[in-house]
């Protein structure tokens, strides 16, 4: 696969585009890492669709010029892929972060968008954290300030990885945290913590059924998905120690997001 570039707001955007079908598959990574996670889903799909992959700005080997750094803005950045490359019967398909940015880009222009995937997210969606964590979460956003490659380290290991999670994805996910750009970490992690209230808002705006698939290392709270959802939820499950399946099981990734795929169209 060749990278290509466009731009959105003036910043220069990486992008990988192979396939051929009706129906696009745009996936988008989390925070910190990039587009090459994806690299065995664009691989297992090429056959049956076209497939677009892209870093978001201020990852992997796009461009970090930009001053306001936010959730929202990279939403605009989906839309504008989706428009600059003109598709069309979109299925947006976001890990982590990722699901959120899908949110905003599906809510603000949902017409060449017939579908929405995420991928080990929403498991607390619309939820605040409990009270018993806001200490915690303060301090996080303080150390990212005056520590960012360590908090960044601990956070990665506290929640997205655990003590059985495969050393090779450890040390890949432990590296791309640390080595992640600040200027656009501290905002937009910062951005996390709050952004339940914009799922609030948005998730009852959007016009396709959520369909999740997550890993079981941590619970999902299915109570906010039967409230908030205007058009309902489905929930697929799959085993794992970490939030990274497209590393740790891809062909069992593949295969469900096959499922969700068929599901959607």
């Amino acid at each position: 696969m060749n990278d290509k570039t466009i731009l959105s707001d003036k910043v220069k955007i990486n992008y990988r585009d192979t396939g051929k079908g009706d129906t696009t598959l745009v996936f988008v990574h989390g925070s910190y890492i990039d587009q090459s996670y994806w690299d065995q889903q664009m691989d297992f799909f090429k056959s049956t669709y076209r497939v677009i992959s892209f870093d978001l700005p201020g990852h992997g080997k796009s461009e970090r010029n930009r001053e306001q750094w936010s959730i929202e803005g990279f939403g605009e950045d989906v839309i504008n892929v989706i428009k600059e490359l003109k598709l069309k019967k979109v299925i947006l398909i976001g890990h982590s972060i990722g699901g959120d940015i899908n949110l905003v880009a599906a809510v603000k222009e949902p017409a060449p968008i017939i579908g929405f995937i995420g991928v080990d997210n929403f498991k607390t969606a619309a939820t605040p954290l409990p009270e018993e964590y806001q200490q915690q979460v303060e301090s996080i956003k303080e150390k990212l300030k005056t520590d960012f490659e360590n908090t960044n380290e601990q956070y990665a290991k506290m929640v997205l990885l655990t003590a059985q999670t495969p050393s090779a994805i450890v040390n890949r996910v432990v590296k791309d945290y640390r080595e992640a750009y600040k200027p656009m970490g501290v905002p937009t992690t910062t951005q996390v913590f709050e952004f339940y209230k914009n799922e609030q808002e948005l998730l009852p705006r959007l016009n396709f059924k959520l369909i999740l698939i997550n890993v079981d290392y941590m619970p999902t709270n299915e109570e906010p998905l039967k409230k908030y959802p205007g058009k309902g939820y489905k929930l697929f499950h799959i085993p794992g120690t970490c939030h990274y399946p497209m590393l740790e099981n891809p062909d069992q990734l593949n295969q469900v997001l096959e499922q969700a795929i068929h599901e959607v169209s």
